[in-house]
């Protein structure tokens, strides 16, 4: 064998031997990705989640709002991504407690009473103006001290919450999706799938409870939005009972 002929063949082998490597490494990446994804939304290889979906409002039947049908295929495809499982179920057809399954929980109040139990039961914090009557309080927020009101079109709020039941390790997350309008129950999912990654660095497996702000959704549909900020310590936390309210409020007048 002639010098150029073992220096071709040494060069085709050293070709194969990377080729073989950077493949091995991109496939532990890859694999490190999913896992770390799966870890987040609880959704192992094969396990069973649920799409919890609330009925219109603005519909005397029972109907989907077409912005809650693009939230949940947005939310279909994260499963799919997981490998794992996905039942629809309609918000009054669910009769479980949580922690078993991942959840994927959307809609408002006077929409879904899945969610309203779970708000309930986890954000004690948080008040949701549910009023059909007109008014500017109407579709208003309040976490903690603070309130956030509706402005159709140009300023909508929706919370983004993971929820885990108590303190086991193998317990499954709610995601919680509460929005003023329709369009922003997108926004939220939207968010989610774009940004699970950075939330999956901050949080681990921690529940948190995020505040969006959806920017002028008339022009810009679900797309554009910002973080308002973690409110999870003010919507974890009781408010006070509306004596105790007015009783504060006096006092701070005196």
């Amino acid at each position: 064998m002639t010098d150029d002929v073992r220096n071709i063949v040494l060069a085709a082998v050293a070709a194969g031997i990377c080729a073989v490597l950077g493949w091995m490494a991109r496939t532990y990446l890859w694999n490190r990705k999913l896992r770390r994804k799966q870890a987040f939304f609880g959704l192992p290889e094969n396990s069973e989640s649920l799409l919890v979906v609330n009925r219109d409002a603005a519909s005397s039947e029972p109907a989907v709002h077409r912005f809650d049908v693009f939230s949940l295929l947005e939310l279909a495809a994260i499963v799919k991504d997981c490998g794992a499982h996905v039942q629809v179920v309609t918000q009054d057809a669910v009769h479980q407690g949580f922690g078993e399954r991942t959840e994927f929980c959307l809609g408002a109040p006077g929409s879904n009473r899945r969610l309203v139990a779970h708000m309930a039961a986890m954000l004690p914090g948080v008040r949701v103006n549910a009023d059909p009557e007109a008014g500017p309080d109407r579709g208003a927020f309040q976490i903690g001290g603070e309130r956030y009101r509706l402005e159709p079109g140009v300023t909508e709020y929706v919370i983004l919450a993971r929820l885990t039941a108590g303190e086991r390790r193998e317990a499954r997350p709610v995601f919680l999706f509460c929005g003023q309008r329709a369009i922003t129950n997108q926004a939220a999912t939207r968010y989610l799938a774009r940004h699970h990654e950075r939330l999956a660095r901050k949080y681990g497996a921690r529940s948190f409870v995020l505040l969006l702000k959806v920017v002028n959704s008339q022009a810009y549909g679900p797309d554009v939005v910002e973080l308002v900020g973690d409110v999870t310590k003010a919507a974890q936390t009781p408010l006070p009972a509306p004596a105790a309210q007015k009783a504060q409020k006096a006092h701070s007048e005196s």
